[in-house]
């Protein structure tokens, strides 16, 4: 008994929140049953009934399998035992809810359902209702242990499902608890719909157990049979057989084994670098194209995923070419020719590669029983050889074959290059027998476990390659000369003293071989045959290399291609992506390799074509190379492989050989290599394929992105380098784009723009806002090709989050030091404390040093509320009918032109951000923002259809206008810089500046002058200046008289009341304008009364105007009054920019 009781956890009271189950802590059976549910001690007192709960089950002691679905705590494992599951529970199924049969709790134990007072409640951002039926929670599945924590908690423990991608071939994917989930209050959000994962009523546990796929039947190599074998046969090429010989004849043992160890450093560093990659992660089908691609993004591996898989297709051909060559040979020799060489050719070719054809499609499991019985043929002939070297024949000598002689080995030794070959030559037609090493891991969807098959199978398959290359080169050398007549009666029968060669010193006299042999090394490619012990071995051992490697060939380009369609990189080979059969065999790629193959058989040209594929094969090798270095450098947190023998400068050095050993094979292949590669390189990245692999590109960009801001943050700010970068309020960036593609011509490709967002109202709900419109909307300036970032913050009023953007946006030197806000149009309709805080928001500027633009078009900026009118009726159709209700009051929102949104709470948003929401939310790879449907659900009204066309003006070319830029106050030059820059953009460079100033009638000439020396100074073109002498005369009287009929709602009036309730009044209302402030600054009025009568007179018809911004002092100018100049000044006219820099240069004419 004790000891029992010391297995037994230390017991514990329940704390608020958790549930005390009777008998859980140990093993012992739970005494009080069903009841249990009913009056749990300690049940907390939670929401009503209505809303969503859970249920925990507790688990029977037998560790046992739920409908097929894999115990929690692993097989077979002692833990199972006294243990909870968290079912979530339908609450219109009253309180007594007992677990459903299947849900993976056992019906013997205890009940125990509790409403959410528990540790959790799940949040809508995390319900994944709705086409997502293969995501779980982990709460049906995970196994909560209560000796590890001592009481329920629903937080998971770490486990291999959270980590998957999907519910793909290893299991389903379980998604852990959010922390919204564990964090956020209980009682505030209810479920949609009742169900936690939006399964109707079904257990999770039966549903994921459904989407498990059927592993019976798929085919599953281990690391001898699926990369092993297949490397070994692909390595092992006719040049065993037919052309190794000849190497050594020409370049000698010495420099042969040279040749082949070259060709190995290269193979061997590639295969380091495909351990390193295959071992980095899960790999899935496409071999070559999957590595790169997933490694160095789909620009790269889209662009050699096509030639690989074309280079392999094309290689099927060559070796079923090499096999019929072979056979043609022996046909020729026995005179069965059928019609001529060529054509025997062809139609021998054309019917192996049926047949070979035939055996893929027959499936995997036929073709790798065949590469086994070929391989056992290769191994048969390699040691035939071998043995036939050990037995020299008199009539083989003749031939010039002696057995191994030291006399053979000496004067084979050095190189005796012959017919202009040179040793890149002789090493140009070697290094297509090393290729093949890749042969394993272009089927790796096909292996069992492709992390270890493939490191394993490849590294070996070129050590036991290259040591048969090299021991058949020396043992070749040491037996055969390099010219021998054939003629047995060649033999010497006098003894001769001055012998020089070594057939000589073995009674031979092949000197007749000056002028014409066809025997040796040289001569002979037929040599291995003739050492034989068996010679009809040998050619078996040609035609089973041949059509081993044409097979791999065979099964590996469809196997490439299907990879690189479903990826849908090139959209126009999306049929080919279709698999079919339990091994999603890919039929069509089959189908379309048999017709490649063919067609270059029945060219039958291969010497043009063998060099082309070799550099093909060649530039995969270096990208793969290159890969490993370049994810090396990214020093990205996710390059972990398990395979550690590589080294990034090792595999660096490795594609800089490989593209040396392109040009070394044939210069002019490695030109078209370089042309096809860059092509498609170029084609993928103009196509902008809407895919995320975390590539190393994107790491080594966030890297350089990252040093070079710190690089930055080091060096002081000069006057030369100053750029606006501009913090825009743009609230929503769609919303406004005209304000955005304003801003947008200064400063794109010259400063910083960050879009500023201020989220309202409850901060739960602007909190999921925030993340979701953050993604959102950053997408949406992308696909507009806006050079901006997006910045939303979450703040009690404007005023607020505009401090925090300009307090905290940007980024070390690269923060926004311009503040660009758009016209409050509606500013006399709004409530008075909204303008407050507008003009408040320039106050703040001012005092943060920072420049401020005012932008304004007379027809208004926000489109916001015809982006909704066009979506409602697509909103009908679509399928997301969880949304929330909608009703908007379209009329209210037209008149909202701030620069600045302020977002409506959940139960106004508009239907187009609830349907762009839903969409984005679907899936990671999915389309960028829909378009907006061109037709709207009922036509526009004509201030409507103005304000759309003013929302796109500064997309189109400008044509020849001015820019008119009232410079009427120093401000250090931002007002003038703007103009230059926006002339320097493509669309508007044929507009001219026109500058206006303000000066005396007696002194124009002079001031004009004085201006244009300045000008020409800071090297900035100008059409004209203008000196207006009549800035200080006094306004017309209608006008004088507009104005002050436009403020008379704002005044305080003071002298017709009382003083304490005039102070009370202002105190109340501080924008509204006193007496005393209006007679104060009376001057200051009538000047921007006149200069909009002057803009009116000089610049009505400029494209737009850019005006030095009035300033008010702070607590002394009310924001009434401020925004009236603002509205006097800025009335009636084409686009205008007021322009405030913070005085400080920004223009110099030093060098």
């Amino acid at each position: 008994m004790e000891g029992k009781q010391q297995q037994q956890p230390p017991q514990r009271e329940p704390g608020p929140g958790e549930l005390k189950v009777p008998g859980a802590a140990g093993g012992e059976p739970c005494s009080e049953g069903k009841d249990a549910g009913a009056d749990a001690p300690g049940r907390p007192l939670g929401p009503t009934p209505s809303q969503s709960r859970f249920q925990v089950d507790l688990v029977a002691e037998a560790p046992r399998k739920a409908n097929g679905e894999v115990d929690a705590a692993g097989k077979g494992s002692e833990e199972a035992k006294g243990r909870f599951r968290v079912n979530f529970v339908d609450p219109s199924a009253g309180d007594e809810s007992p677990s459903e049969p299947g849900a993976g709790g056992s019906s013997e134990g205890a009940n125990v359902s509790f409403q959410n007072g528990g540790d959790t409640v799940l949040s809508e951002g995390s319900l994944h209702s709705g086409g997502h039926h293969h995501y779980y929670y982990d709460t049906h599945t995970n196994t909560y242990y209560l000796r590890t924590f001592g009481h329920n908690t629903m937080d998971a423990v770490p486990r291999i499902d959270h980590y998957r991608h999907t519910a793909a071939d290893l299991g389903e994917k379980l998604i852990r608890p959010s922390l919204a989930e564990l964090h956020d209050e209980l009682d505030k959000e209810p479920f949609e719909d009742g169900y936690a994962n939006g399964e109707e009523g079904t257990p999770a546990g039966d549903a994921a157990a459904t989407y498990t796929p059927d592993s019976k039947g798929i085919v599953k190599f281990g690391w001898i049979k699926g990369v092993l074998v297949r490397c070994m046969l692909n390595i092992w090429g006719v040049m065993l057989f037919i052309r190794l010989s000849w190497i050594v004849g020409q370049a000698g043992i010495g420099l042969s084994v040279v040749v082949i160890a070259m060709a190995t450093v290269v193979t061997t560093i590639t295969g380091l670098s495909t351990s390193a990659i295959a071992t980095n992660g899960f790999v899935r089908g496409g071999g070559a194209y999957y590595l790169i691609s997933r490694s160095l993004g789909p620009e790269f591996g889209g662009a050699i995923g096509l030639i690989f898989a074309f280079a392999n297709a094309v290689a099927v051909a060559m070796y079923v070419v090499g096999f019929a060559e072979t056979v043609v040979e022996l046909l020729k020799e026995n005179g069965t020719l059928m019609i001529d060489e060529m054509n025997d050719i062809r139609i021998i070719g054309a019917i192996t590669v049926v047949i070979l054809l035939g055996i893929s499609v027959a499936g995997m499991e036929w073709e790798a029983k065949a590469q086994i019985v070929l391989l056992v043929i290769l191994i048969l002939a390699i040691g035939d050889f071998v043995i036939g070297t050990f037995i020299p024949l008199d009539s083989k000598k003749a031939k010039g074959f002696f057995g191994y002689k030291a006399e053979i080995f000496m004067e084979n030794f050095g190189p005796d290059f012959r017919n202009e070959e040179t040793f890149f030559s002789v090493f140009a037609i070697f290094f297509p027998a090393a290729t093949g090493i890749l042969a394993g891991a272009n089927i790796s969807g096909d292996l069992a476990d492709p992390q270890s098959a493939i490191p394993k199978g490849t590294l070996l398959a070129i050590l036991i390659t290259t040591l048969v290359y090299m021991g058949i080169a020396v043992s070749v050398g040491s037996c055969v000369v390099r010219d021998a007549t054939g003629n047995i009666n060649n033999t010497i029968i006098t003894e001769l003293t001055n012998c020089t060669t070594a057939a000589c010193k073995l009674n031979y006299d092949f000197s007749s071989c000056q002028k014409e042999c066809h025997y040796g090394l040289m001569n002979n490619f037929q040599v291995m045959s003739m050492v034989s012990g068996f010679a009809p071995l040998i050619s078996a051992g040609i035609f089973s290399a041949t059509l081993s490697s044409a097979l791999a060939s065979l099964v590996s380009a469809p196997k490439i291609f299907q990879a690189l369609c479903k990826d849908n990189i090139y959209p126009g080979f999306q049929m080919f992506a279709k698999g079919y059969g339990k091994n999603n065999e890919p039929l069509r790629g089959y189908l379309l390799t048999f017709l490649i193959a063919l067609g270059f058989i029945l060219i039958a040209e291969l010497n043009v074509i063998a060099p082309i594929i070799s550099n093909f094969f060649l530039a995969s090798y270096a990208l793969i190379n290159f890969s490993v270095f370049h994810a090396s450098l990214a020093k990205s947190p996710g390059w972990r492989p398990a395979f550690k023998y590589y080294n990034m400068w090792i595999s660096l050095v490795g594609a800089i050989l490989c593209c040396i050993v392109m040009f070394v094979i044939n210069w002019w292949a490695a030109l078209l290599t370089y042309v096809i590669v860059l092509g498609l390189y170029i084609y993928v990245t103009y196509k902008k394929p809407d895919v995320n692999w975390g590539s190393s590109t994107q790491a080594l960009t966030y890297l350089n992105a990252l040093q070079h801001s710190i690089r930055l943050s080091g060096v002081e700010d000069h006057v030369k380098n100053f750029r606006p970068q501009c913090l825009i309020m743009t609230g929503a960036p769609n919303a406004r784009p005209a304000l955005l593609h304003l801003v947008h011509a200064f400063t794109k490709n010259v400063g910083l723009m960050i879009c500023g967002h201020v989220h309202m109202g409850p901060r739960r709900q602007a909190m999921k806002e925030l993340s979701t419109d953050l993604a959102k909307y950053q997408r949406w300036l992308i696909k507009n090709k806006m050079k901006a970032f997006y910045a939303p913050v979450h703040a009690e009023d404007l005023r607020d989050g505009g401090q925090y953007l300009m307090q905290a946006a940007g980024l070390g030197r690269m923060r926004p030091n311009t503040l660009v806000v758009g016209f409050k149009k509606n500013w006399r309709q709004s409530d008075m404390r909204d303008v407050e805080t507008y003009i408040n928001l320039f106050h703040d500027a001012f005092d943060i040093q920072y420049g401020v633009v005012v932008i304004r078009l007379k027809e208004g900026l926000d489109i916001s509320h015809l982006q909704g009118q066009e979506l409602l009726s697509s909103q009908e159709k679509s399928p997301c009918s969880k949304d929330v209700i909608v009703k908007v009051d379209y009329s209210k929102k037209s008149e909202t032109d701030t620069s600045v949104a302020f977002v409506p709470s959940s139960s106004e948003r508009t239907p187009a951000l609830h349907k762009e929401e839903d969409e984005d939310g679907k899936t990671p790879t999915q389309p960028l923002l829909k378009k907006d449907s061109k037709s709207p659900s009922s036509p526009l009204n004509l201030a409507d259809q103005r304000l759309l066309d003013a929302s796109s003006q500064f997309q189109k070319k400008q044509g020849k206008s001015n820019i008119d830029v009232w410079w009427l106050f120093d401000d250090g030059g931002l007002t003038l810089l703007i103009p230059y820059l926006i002339t320097t953009k493509k669309k508007w460079k044929e507009c001219k500046i026109r500058v206006f100033i303000g000066g005396k009638i007696n002194r124009i000439d002079h001031d004009r002058r004085a201006m244009a020396t300045l000008l020409s100074k800071f090297r900035i073109d100008f059409s004209d200046i203008m000196v207006l002498g009549d800035i200080n005369t006094k306004p017309k009287k209608e006008n004088i008289a507009a104005f002050e009929e436009m403020i008379e709602p704002f005044r305080l009036h003071e002298d017709d009341k009382e003083q304490e309730l005039a102070d009370k009044m202002k105190e109340d209302e501080p924008w509204r304008i006193t007496d005393n402030e209006l007679e104060l600054y009376k001057t200051k009025t009538y000047r921007q009364i006149r200069l909009n009568e002057l803009l009116k007179e000089h610049s009505s018809t400029a494209n737009v105007i850019v005006m030095s911004l009035p300033v008010a002092r702070k607590g002394a100018v009310s924001s009434a009054l401020y925004m009236a100049w603002l509205e006097a000044l800025s009335k009636d006219l084409p686009p205008i920019l007021l322009v405030r820099g913070n005085h400080q240069s920004v223009l110099t004419f030093y060098s």
